[in-house]
């Protein structure tokens, strides 16, 4: 696996761990607010602000709705980053 999309995951893990107040080991790289029942919906929207404020970037309500997962999230921030380091 790409060793930036590893660190992007592991970014985006973290943020949701501290967002929801769990350990990183409690959040895997699959999990989703199916599996999380801390992640409902107002810690939904503190997640998007969080990520929002980490990465620079605000994203639309369509975006924010789609973000379900780490997943999903991690995908939408590849989609939008246009960094250096993010070379296909």
């Amino acid at each position: 696996m790409n060793t930036t999309s590893d660190q992007l995951e592991l970014q985006v893990r973290q943020i949701v761990a501290d967002t929801l107040n769990l350990p990183l080991a409690s959040v895997p790289a699959d999990a989703s607010m199916n599996s999380l029942a801390e992640w409902e919906s107002l810690a939904h929207l503190m997640l998007v602000l969080s990520l929002e404020q980490e990465f620079g970037r605000q994203f639309s309500p369509e975006e924010v709705e789609s973000m379900k997962s780490i997943q999903q999230i991690v995908a939408r921030l590849k989609s939008s980053t246009h960094s250096p380091t993010d070379v296909e």
